[in-house]
């Protein structure tokens, strides 16, 4: 498959309607319901998904202009189109190679899960590829993006492109979003790089992008950004997500992708963030409450002097998994290390919280929706860490002694027998 063709499928519809326009425009002055019935025809044959549209105009002046409203996917969540506009180039439709100046896209719904649907089926019979450009601007306003998890994201933005599908210079924004957040993309020259500029969260995460396409016509995206004094719960939700830390993050990110087309990147697109939050607030938790009750309560917040971290993102057919590993965090004398997995506005993590410096650590589990997850802690080891606590380490006091002490009691506050503790075992082994 042909270069050109590999960014067409990506824009989806809008791709199929630009080849399926100027087939339009070839047939002899079609009548505006004649227009609608070919092209909708035509758009479900490419994308291999039937698609319908309300209505259809076409004028040839002062420009050659075709304005489509209503394009629909007929699928359980279909893709909407509101309203597509497309202009031509008049003195292109004589060498029967047509360039569009500009294709607008007014309110569209694209769901995730359906866009997958779309498969590409090129007509061997069209013209050859074009060398120069094809569509020289493509601009969508009010184009609501579902992910699989149900989050609707409204963006808008614009893309300028070269030949062979390179956007020239490309910029996305959240409409309404304060602060705002906005993600542009220049191109180095002629070549298939880009520099890179985002603002989102009142901070910043410049960097470049490139891509390198294999005889094979598989293509690889790499980059780098650096994220600085972006503030974590802002950024998360300028994309209608809550995050469960709060303050100014800064570090480092890599990113790379794989695939033969633009969707296809799109979905294998991963992440790698070594971050710093300093300082951080773990919101929705307070981790001091949930260790004295033993779980039973922790709403609130915990205040941190310092959080690190690295966080990987990875895009999958059903949505973002994103991981967080070897994250460190101190309050005070009080330092935690744990790994947590967010998906599907779920969370599943799992630390452990030391209460002094050197002593005895309590671990803690939290699971289940991020807005309100359920925290867990063992008695036994919050016992022994209390113990540890009152008598110091570097005391004197065997610190083997106090977990098994913590342990008999952890017993005792569950309502278990107790029962004398085998001083071989380890402390994990001794508690139901």
């Amino acid at each position: 498959m042909k270069h050109r063709q590999k960014w067409a499928l990506g824009l989806g519809i809008a791709g199929a309607v630009l080849g399926a326009a100027w087939l339009a425009v070839a047939w002899c002055l079609p009548t505006d319901e004649e227009l609608a019935a070919r092209l909708a025809a035509e758009a479900g044959k490419r994308l291999g998904v039937e698609v319908t549209i309300g209505s259809a105009h076409w004028a040839l002046l002062p420009r050659p202009t075709v304005v489509l409203n209503d394009i629909r996917s007929r699928q359980a969540q279909p893709v909407v189109i509101g309203q597509l506009t497309a202009h031509l180039k008049a003195r292109t439709l004589l060498d029967r190679k047509p360039v569009f100046e500009r294709i607008e896209i007014d309110g569209a719904v694209f769901p995730g899960g359906s866009m997958r649907a779309f498969r590409g089926t090129p007509d061997a019979s069209e013209p050859d590829a074009v060398e120069g450009v094809v569509l020289e601007r493509f601009e969508f306003r009010n184009l609501t993006w579902v992910s699989h998890s149900g989050i609707a994201v409204i963006y808008d933005g614009e893309i300028e492109f070269d030949a062979h599908w390179r956007p020239r210079h490309a910029e996305l924004r959240r409409p309404g979003i304060s602060p705002p957040f906005t993600l542009t993309l220049k191109r180095d020259g002629d070549a298939d790089r880009w520099q890179t500029r985002v603002h989102v969260g009142g901070g910043t995460a410049h960097g470049s992008v490139a891509l390198k396409s294999a005889a094979s016509g598989a293509l690889h995206l790499s980059g780098r950004l650096t994220p600085l004094d972006i503030e974590v719960a802002s950024a998360l939700n300028a994309f209608n997500r809550r995050s469960p830390v709060g303050g100014k993050g800064s570090g480092q990110t890599v990113l790379s992708a794989d695939g033969k087309m633009v969707g296809e990147l799109a979905e294998s697109l991963h992440t790698r963030t070594v971050f710093s939050v300093n300082p951080a607030t773990i919101l929705r938790v307070d981790l001091e409450k949930a260790i004295s009750t033993l779980g039973t309560e922790h709403d609130g917040q915990t205040a941190l002097q310092e959080l690190t971290g690295q966080m990987d993102t990875q895009n999958t057919d059903k949505g973002m998994r994103v991981t967080y590993t070897g994250v460190k965090a101190r309050a005070g004398e009080r330092t935690a290390t744990g790994e947590a997995t967010l998906y599907h506005r779920q969370i599943e993590a799992s630390g452990t919280l030391h209460l002094v410096a050197g002593g005895i650590g309590v671990p803690f589990t939290a699971s289940g929706p991020v807005e309100k997850p359920k925290v867990s802690v063992a008695p036994g080891a919050f016992a022994a860490a209390t113990i540890g606590k009152v008598v110091q380490p570097g005391t004197g006091a065997d610190t083997g002694i106090i977990a098994r002490i913590g342990a008999t009691l952890g017993r005792i506050f569950k309502g278990g027998d107790e029962q004398q503790p085998d001083a071989t075992a380890p402390v994990a082994a001794q508690e139901n």
